[in-house]
């Protein structure tokens, strides 16, 4: 079992540390999830960054978000959020106003055509969220939530 990332990335040598084969059997669980979404997603030409603000943008509801926002709230952060957001407005999935009470800020919404896509979404990005983790179990997934976010909290 300890080899098992050594042997999937051709490793041959030992690890440095324990604390760099978790670090690097975290970075690659999430890169074959991530392409599991990847699959999922494509069809629809949506990145996963555009797939998050869409998300997040449906969450807030008709009161839209401050560009700022959506961005503090990514999974994945994302530098240049206002030109992802360039892309999703031509898509006319989102629009894009100035705040009526302060002109400096900016307000994203979704469009109703942004929920539609995540409603088409909802059922296979949920089979991707389930399939690759429920064999775990309840107990088992509540402590890899605890340690992830343990792992987060003294990592920054």
């Amino acid at each position: 079992m300890a080899e098992r990332l050594r042997d999937e990335i051709r490793q041959h040598k030992p690890f440095e540390s324990l604390e760099q084969e978790a670090l690097l059997n975290v970075l690659r669980t999430a890169d074959v999830l991530m392409q599991r979404l990847t699959a999922v997603l494509k069809p629809f030409n949506l990145s996963h960054s555009q797939y998050n603000v869409l998300r997040i943008l449906r969450g807030a509801g008709a009161d839209g978000l401050a560009c700022q926002d959506v961005a503090d709230r990514m999974i994945t952060r994302d530098p240049d959020i206002t030109r992802l957001l360039d892309r999703l407005e031509a898509r006319g999935l989102v629009t894009r106003a100035r705040d009526q009470k302060d002109r400096r800020v900016v307000v994203a919404r979704i469009t109703p055509e942004g929920e539609c896509l995540l409603e088409a979404l909802d059922q296979p990005i949920a089979e991707v969220d389930r399939r690759p983790l429920q064999h775990l179990g309840e107990q088992r997934l509540r402590t890899l939530i605890q340690l992830l976010e343990l792992a987060r909290e003294q990592g920054g």
